[in-house]
Formats: structure tokens, C-alpha cells, sequence
């Protein structure tokens, strides 16, 4: 499944069962599921009530919150990492650096950073959604993860051309 591999990828950078939040976990299916067969700890958030009652379906004894990621408390505590795979570019600009703030807020130093987004600045449709679509670029992510204390360590792309933003806390 698309994604899987460059999730398995850095998850091999986290430390042995790192707690991991999941922001906008879905189904928990492939991500989540993927990261706890590499031995993490797991939380999700999702808008949802449909995909958290799936995920919780899915993962019963793992901690899943239904709500938006930008109203949040995190589940009021610190993680090893936080994983937001195709959410970001989902918000708004200004929600997008919200959430990023709040994620840099809820890493442990040392903590890592994984979400996607394409590197151009650019809006479209959302084909799933109908709902307009907007990266923000990679100079404007890399330039906000550094205003929160988040160093990008790398950039790549998976199979499936999806572009991943990799950050650390400093």
C-alpha cells in the first residue's frame, strides 16, 4: 500500500516502542497499523466519529480522541513523534501552521516530525473531498518548522509521489 514503506522507513529512526501520535488517523489502516508492527506506542485524533469508531474497531486498546487537530489538547501530553500523513494539506494555511505549532508544542526534544504535503506551493480540489487543497510550499514549511524549534532532517518521496517533510525537535 502507498505510504507504507516510507512510514516503516522513519519509523526506523524513533526509538524502540516510541510513542507516537497519529494526527488525523482515519481507520488507523495502513499508518497506524503499520507503526505498531515496529513496536511503537500508538495514539490517534481524527474529525471523524465514523473513522475513530473504525480505528477503535481496528485497535481497541489503542488511545483514539474524535476530534479536529487544530482543537486538540494532544491528549495532554508529550510524544517520541507524530506522524500526519495527507491531512495537513487538507487545512487552511493558517491551520496548517496552527497545527504545526501545536505538534512542535507536544514533541519531546529530540522528537520527530513526519506529515506530507506536495514541495510546490500550490491549492487544488481535494478529488475525495471536493474541498480546496493547499501546500503551503517547501521554503514556507521549512521556514515555520524552524520558527517551533523543528529542524527538517530530510525530504522525500514515496511510490505513490506523495512528498514527506521529516523534522526533528532541537
Amino acid at each position: 500500500m502507498i505510504g507504507t514503506s516510507a512510514v516503516r522507513y522513519w519509523a526506523k529512526t524513533l526509538p524502540p516502542k516510541a510513542t507516537v501520535l497519529d494526527l488525523g488517523c482515519g481507520t488507523g489502516k495502513p499508518i497506524t497499523n503499520v507503526l505498531m508492527a515496529e513496536g511503537m506506542l500508538l495514539y490517534g485524533i481524527d474529525a471523524s466519529p465514523t473513522l475513530v469508531q473504525r480505528f477503535h474497531q481496528n485497535f481497541p486498546h489503542t488511545p483514539v480522541a474524535c476530534e479536529a487537530v487544530e482543537e486538540s489538547l494532544f491528549f495532554e501530553r508529550q510524544f517520541d513523534a507524530i506522524v500526519a500523513w495527507g491531512l495537513l494539506f487538507l487545512l487552511p494555511g493558517d491551520i496548517q501552521e496552527l497545527v504545526l505549532r501545536k505538534a512542535a508544542d507536544a514533541l519531546s526534544i529530540g522528537g520527530r516530525l513526519l506529515f506530507t504535503a506536495p514541495s510546490q506551493a500550490v491549492t487544488w480540489p481535494d478529488v475525495m473531498t471536493a474541498q480546496t487543497s493547499t501546500s503551503l510550499g517547501a521554503q514556507a514549511y521549512k521556514d515555520l518548522l524552524g520558527v517551533w524549534s523543528l529542524r527538517l532532517v530530510e525530504e522525500f518521496d514515496d511510490e505513490g509521489e506523495n512528498h514527506y517533510y521529516h523534522a526533528v525537535k532541537h
